[in-house]
C-alpha cells in the first residue's frame, strides 16, 4: 500500500465504542451482529468474529469502530460501520483500549 495524504486521513472517523449486545447472524454461520454504543447513538455492526470469540466475551469490550464507513447490508442485516481487528496467521484480535474512556471518544 502506498502513502495517503493527511487530508485523506482526516476523512476517517474512528471512535471508541462499547459492545452492548451480540447475537448470531440469522443468515451466516461465521458472522455476529453486534450492537455498539458510540456515544451519541447505538449502531449495528456485522462482524466476522464468530470463529474467534464467544458472544459472552465480547459484551462490555471497548473497541475501535470505523463509524463513517459506507453502510452495507450483509446477508439481510444492515452494518453501520466496522469494528477494527488485527489478523495474522488466522489469528484475529479486536483492537481495544487499555484504559477506560467515554464511548464516542475520537481516535486521533
Amino acid at each position: 500500500m502506498g502513502e495517503i495524504k493527511f487530508d485523506d486521513w482526516q476523512k476517517f472517523d474512528f471512535r471508541i465504542g462499547e459492545i452492548l449486545e451480540v447475537y448470531d447472524h440469522p443468515n451466516a454461520e461465521k458472522l455476529f451482529v453486534i450492537k455498539v454504543d458510540i456515544g451519541e447513538k447505538l449502531i449495528n455492526l456485522v462482524a466476522g468474529l464468530k470463529n474467534y470469540y464467544e458472544k459472552e466475551d465480547l459484551i462490555g469490550k471497548k473497541v475501535v469502530v470505523f463509524t463513517n464507513l459506507e453502510q452495507k447490508t450483509l446477508r439481510g442485516i444492515k452494518s453501520e460501520g466496522m469494528v477494527l481487528a488485527a489478523e495474522k496467521n488466522n489469528n484475529v484480535v479486536l483492537l481495544t483500549v487499555d484504559k477506560n474512556i467515554e464511548n464516542g471518544a475520537n481516535i486521533r
